[in-house]
Formats: C-alpha cells, sequence, structure tokens
C-alpha cells in the first residue's frame, strides 16, 4: 500500500519506518527542513534503539518529503502523527492537528481518489468526527474517510514496540478497519522476517486487532496511560508509607506483581513518571472529565502524588547533608528514561530547581541527553561531559535515570570519587553489591537509610 505519514516525531517517524520495513511504499512528510534533509541522508534525529538499521533495511521503499500538500497525492492511506502539546488547563491543543488536515484535503482535492486519513495523535474524545466534519464541509466525504488507530510505543523500544505491538486498534468505520487490518496485516500475522537487531519475541505469532468505533479508540489510548501512572503512583505511595513503617517495598511489589490480576509491570518505585505520554495524557483525561461533568477523583490524586514524589529526592537529601546550601550535589540522568534523548516532562528538571532553590552546587551528567538539556537547565548548573568529572568533590549523586553506565560504575568507584559517599537513589536501580559502599539512600527501601525520612 502506499502510505503517507504526516509528522516525523517519535510516532510519526518510528511507524513510517517500520510500515516501509514490512512491505509499504511510504513518504514520511514534516515542514522540518533540517530534519528531512538529515533524514535523507540517513539521520535520524531522535535516539531509538534499532531505528537507523531498520532505515537502511527498507530497501529504498521510505523517501522524506517537506511538501505535505504533494506528499499524499496518491496514497491510500495518510496517517497524522503531529504534535498535540498540553494548554496551560490541561487540555491537549489541536491546532497542529487541524493545520495538517486542511493541508493534507488541500492535497487530496488534486487527485481525487479514495483515500484514508488515520489520526495516529492522542486526541480528546470527538476530534474524530470533528474531523469528518471538516472533511464533509470541503465535500470530500465520498472519497475521504477518517479513522482513528491510536499507538502504544514506549520511548526507548518503539521500533518494537510498532513492529511486535501487544495489540492494534483501528476506530473507525467497517470500510476504514478493513483498510487498517489490511495495512497491518504482516504485523497481525507476524509473518514478515523478524530483523536481527530486533528479533521477535518468543512465542509471537499473532496479534490482535480491535476493530472499535471512533470515540472508543480516542478514549483506549488515555485510559492506557492513565492506569499505568495509577500503577506507578500506587506503588510510590507504597514506598513513601513503607519509609515511615520500615517495610520495604521491593518486597511488596514482587508479592503484588505475582498476583496475574495486578501484574508486575510499573510497580517499581522511584520518582514518578515522566515524558511525553503519561503526565500529558493523565491532565488531559481529567480534563476531559472535567468538562464532561465527572470529577475523575482517582485520576487528580495519580496526578498529585507524581507531583510530590520527585521532590522525596530533596528530602533525602537535606537528612543526609543538612542544609543543602553549598553542597556539591550530581545528577545522574537527565532524560526521563533511559535509550532516549526525550527530555519532555522529565523529573530531572524540576529537582535540579528545586535544588538550586536550597542554594545547592548542582552537576549533571547524561550519557545521552546533554545537548537536548543544556538549553532547559538553570544557568547555574554545570553539564558535565564525562562521568569521572560530574563526580568529583560531588557531597551527593542522585540516581535520576538508569543508564547502564551508571548501573555499571561501581560501589568502589563512587566512593573515591566523591567528596562524600551520599548516594540516593531515585529508580532503586543500583546493584544491591555496591550500595554497600555509599551512605545509600533508596526509595521505601528497608535497611537503606528510608524509615527515618519523613519528608
Amino acid at each position: 500500500m502506499k502510505v503517507t505519514v504526516i509528522g516525523t516525531g517519535y510516532v510519526g517517524l518510528t511507524t513510517g519506518i517500520c510500515l516501509s520495513y514490512i512491505g509499504h511504499e511510504v513518504i514520511c512528510a514534516d515542514v522540518d527542513e533540517d530534519k528531512i534533509h538529515g533524514l535523507r541522508n540517513g539521520d535520524i534525529p531522535i535516539h531509538e534503539t534499532g531505528l537507523k538499521e531498520l532505515l537502511e533495511a527498507s530497501n529504498g521503499r521510505i523517501a522524506f518529503a517537506t511538501d505535505c500538500r504533494k506528499a499524499v497525492i496518491g496514497a491510500d492511506i495518510v496517517l497524522l502523527a503531529v504534535g498535540t502539546p498540553a494548554k496551560a488547563e490541561g487540555a491537549p491543543d489541536l491546532g497542529y492537528l487541524f493545520a495538517a488536515l486542511d493541508t493534507v484535503l488541500d492535497g487530496l482535492a488534486e487527485k481525487p481518489t479514495p483515500t484514508l486519513i488515520v489520526n495516529k495523535s492522542t486526541v480528546p474524545v470527538g476530534t474524530g468526527d470533528k474531523l469528518a466534519a471538516l472533511v464533509a464541509a470541503r465535500g470530500m466525504s465520498p472519497l475521504v474517510d477518517i479513522a482513528s488507530n491510536p499507538e502504544f510505543l514506549r520511548q526507548g523500544s518503539a521500533a518494537s514496540d510498532t513492529l511486535y505491538p501487544e495489540r492494534i486498534v483501528a476506530g473507525g468505520s467497517p470500510a476504514g478497519r478493513e483498510t487498517l487490518e489490511k495495512l497491518y496485516a504482516p504485523l497481525l500475522r507476524q509473518d514478515f522476517i523478524s530483523p536481527r537487531f530486533a528479533p521477535r519475541p518468543p512465542g509471537l505469532t499473532s496479534v490482535p486487532f480491535y476493530a472499535v468505533d471512533l470515540r472508543s479508540a480516542e478514549l483506549a489510548k488515555y485510559a492506557a496511560n492513565a492506569f499505568l501512572a495509577m500503577k506507578i503512583s500506587f506503588i510510590n505511595e507504597m514506598a513513601n508509607l513503607c519509609d515511615r513503617v520500615d517495610a520495604d517495598v521491593s518486597e511488596i511489589a514482587a508479592i503484588l506483581g505475582a498476583d496475574s490480576r495486578i501484574g508486575a509491570a510499573f510497580l517499581r518505585a522511584g520518582i514518578g513518571y515522566g515524558g511525553s505520554c503519561f503526565p500529558k495524557d493523565t491532565k488531559a483525561l481529567h480534563h476531559i472529565a472535567g468538562t464532561s461533568g465527572y470529577d475523575f477523583k482517582l485520576l487528580s490524586a495519580v496526578i498529585e502524588v507524581n507531583r510530590f514524589q520527585k521532590y522525596a529526592l530533596v528530602g533525602k537529601l537535606r537528612h543526609a547533608l543538612g542544609p543543602l546550601s553549598g553542597r556539591r550535589v550530581t545528577i545522574l540522568g537527565l532524560t526521563f528514561k533511559p535509550e532516549t534523548d526525550d527530555m519532555r516532562e522529565a523529573p530531572s528538571l524540576s529537582i535540579i530547581d528545586a535544588l538550586i532553590a536550597e542554594g545547592a552546587i548542582v552537576t549533571a551528567h547524561d550519557p545521552v541527553g546533554l545537548d537536548k538539556a543544556r538549553p532547559l537547565l538553570p544557568g547555574l548548573v554545570r553539564a558535565a561531559p564525562k562521568l569521572d568529572e560530574a563526580l568529583e568533590d560531588a557531597d551527593a549523586a542522585v540516581l535520576v535515570t538508569e543508564w547502564p553506565v551508571y548501573l555499571g560504575y561501581g560501589g568502589r568507584n563512587y566512593r573515591e570519587r566523591m567528596k562524600q559517599p551520599v548516594f540516593v537513589d531515585g529508580r532503586n536501580a543500583l546493584p544491591m553489591a555496591d550500595r554497600g559502599w555509599l551512605d545509600y539512600y533508596g526509595v521505601g527501601l528497608r535497611g537503606a537509610r528510608s524509615a527515618s525520612l519523613a519528608t
């Protein structure tokens, strides 16, 4: 099939490259000329495992364009994968989406052929109906159908998640859903050749396909992210309680995760969630509920718990060091999670702001995200390109992002490099063997200087 993807962010670029890999003819279009120029030269603008290799393996079935209007002419399917950033009140800004639709319809009007326009952006319930109304207002409904196909990708493993999804959701008319089922047939059947750098998970022979209405598809994305965020906030609340009653949240999480009704995923205590999806989507769903006349109390609590959690580390530092003014604190990891360079809603930024406000002298390190982080860091923060340099003369180190380089550095090395061996582990990720070398503080861990912290 001939597919045009509008937008080359995480979702659009990953989807376009993966669709070309499984055999479709794809054009990825974006108004960012520098980004498109780089992609034409094989440069991937995001840090995403396996994506560059997939692009190289696509055998010329993918092209990149800056003229979005021309890029859609002749397409069987147009995927809209543009940003929907949050407004101040939490509602997503749909300006980019509606502008993209106008451009697409301009292009399709030049050569009218049956086309399915598929929204992959995360949007409020009813957005698909609005898109369909705009199509109707242009008199193009006989040839243009609207569908919703939400993504469920995890940054850092987006390529694997696209090739080996746990489910594919298609919302829209029966004809639109049938077209999407045809588009994703190789993924649903799992009969494509698995790339060596992204092997197929053992036992995966097929992927479930959920054919639903537009509104259910739109709401499903918010529901999934809100539920996962709820699990994170719940286990963090349990960790805070463990700090006060001398219990161990890692043991509690293992017991909970063994229950098939609960599952082990997203039960790791720490500093809470960040990134481009969970913060934005929980706030958006909360706004959708509010404007629909419903007080979503559980989601309100999830958001508030997550807001507080990142500052708990500052309290642990204060307990270890006393007043933080003049203390040298090294932040280990700036991106919101490992294996990505994305700084959107990164907890590190809030933690750094709080430390600066208390007079701490902050040095920051990240193995991948330093360049993207620099413009976001307060001027008083020193960005160290080397880990050894970042730790030199530090009174404390705070693990914010559990990059392998930090977990493999070694407790003895931390102790020898730092002025004081105070280590606050915001992810409970440092290997047990290394903790004994350090003045170690975890989150809700018995025997990790947690019980006395009432932050």
